[in-house]
């Protein structure tokens, strides 16, 4: 089982209470683990001030940061009264992907964790929003909060994808269930687990298939495989057999289905980024975060299959 040690929440830039504000306290609570909490905050009218007035401008920044470090302190004494190790910062800098993950590098949390960025369709096609940016470039697992009605979930779904051999998933598969299975006993939630089949990687092809396409003797043998490496993992995880679902169909609208209706607290699924072709696979991911229907983990292959 994994060790949770070091969270990092990545507050919103406005000094306004989330629902990752609960969701980052409730996991610190249930894991034990230490939680840093950082702002980026950056006022253009103060920057372009310093340009005539550098000492001015720097009193009238660092007045404006104390105002913002002083709001982010009252949100993290609760959770220090009960015992929690709290930290916090404020960064002058702008909420960009560049500053976070050099953030991210320097700090190695275990989990980063963040508000979800609702962006709408059309902003989407003309540009890739930083949630988007994070989930293919974030080293660390990436929580993305999008309510907590339950701060600490009660219910998580993991999504693995048998599609792939492991080989070309590197282990992800068991990254994915190491998490949530951690998370679920952190947080004494239920885990369940989806795969959903039908959907089958050929040859080098680096996009999925449905097996319906293929021959009935091919598609019984890709079938079969599944099913056993699905009930190999389960055991493995100690996942009871009414909470483990095989389904079939398109995967990001059958996991986006499956956990709505069924009303799951955060869902724990898995992206491959290979930085040598510039290719990102993790369509699924990005597709189930647009219409996220609740908090997301998202799990990363490591680099080089270690």
């Amino acid at each position: 089982m994994l060790k949770i040690q070091r969270l990092l929440f990545i507050a919103p830039t406005e000094m306004i209470r989330t629902p990752a504000f609960d969701r980052a306290q409730a996991l610190a609570s249930a894991t034990g683990a230490m939680l840093h909490i950082v702002a980026f905050d950056y006022v253009n009218a103060l920057a372009v001030a310093g340009l005539f007035d550098h000492d001015a401008m720097a009193q009238a920044r660092e007045g404006y940061l104390q105002v913002h470090r002083h709001w982010l302190e009252q949100q993290a004494r609760f959770e220090r009264c009960k015992g929690g190790q709290v930290s916090t910062e404020v960064v002058w800098a702008k909420f960009s992907l560049a500053h976070v993950l050099e953030y991210v590098n320097d700090f190695q949390p275990d989990l980063v964790i963040k508000d979800t960025q609702r962006v709408p369709a059309l902003d989407r096609a003309f540009h890739r929003p930083l949630d988007w940016l994070l989930l293919r470039d974030c080293p660390a697992p990436l929580h993305l909060v999008t309510s907590t009605e339950h701060p600490k979930p009660l219910t998580i779904l993991a999504a693995i994808d048998l599609s792939h051999l492991e080989m070309l998933t590197e282990g992800l598969n068991d990254r994915i269930l190491d998490l949530a299975s951690t998370l679920a006993a952190s947080c004494v939630a239920t885990l369940h687990v989806l795969n959903v089949s039908n959907w089958s990687v050929v040859g080098d092809a680096l996009m999925s298939v449905p097996t319906s396409s293929l021959d009935d003797s091919l598609r019984k043998a890709v079938n079969d495989a599944q099913k056993e490496a699905f009930d190999v993992l389960a055991e493995r995880y100690g996942i009871e057999k009414k909470h483990r679902h095989m389904l079939t169909g398109i995967p990001d609208q059958v996991i986006e289905h499956f956990a709505r209706r069924n009303a799951f607290d955060m869902v724990v699924l898995g992206t491959t980024y290979r930085h040598g072709g510039n290719i990102f696979v993790g369509s699924t991911a990005e597709s189930v975060l647009n219409r996220a229907p609740c908090s997301l983990m998202i799990v990363k292959s490591l680099p080089g299959g270690e």
